[in-house]
């Protein structure tokens, strides 16, 4: 999958359960070919993606597509990735609370 197709999924991997009465906003900046800028929220529950950046981000992670993909196709540690500076997170508690509202793409 591509970097853009990823996110554009993350609805369908949302933990309902997990994400209930929860809220955030996500900026997900991605460089390269296949990238591109994502506005993710997630409020009571639902989770949407719109292209481009709207609002004010909780967090932003930003990366080369490549990097992206590779993390969440399990072919790099996604927290060595972050260490290496290949993921750049500027939130690091939200993004913990986000990782674990989404199944990972190996399980979805």
């Amino acid at each position: 999958m591509t970097a853009r197709e990823i996110v554009l999924a993350l609805p369908s991997r949302l933990k309902a359960d997990e994400a209930e009465g929860k809220n955030g906003t996500f900026h997900f900046q991605l460089e390269g070919e296949n990238g591109g800028d994502f506005t993710v929220k997630v409020a009571d529950g639902v989770c949407t993606v719109e292209e481009g950046l709207n609002g004010e981000a909780d967090c932003v992670i930003s990366a080369l597509a490549s990097d992206f993909e590779d993390a969440e196709e399990g072919r790099v540690n996604k927290q060595m990735a972050v260490m290496m500076g290949k993921i750049r997170i500027s939130n690091l508690g939200a993004m913990l609370k986000f990782m674990g509202m989404f199944s990972d793409l190996e399980a979805a």
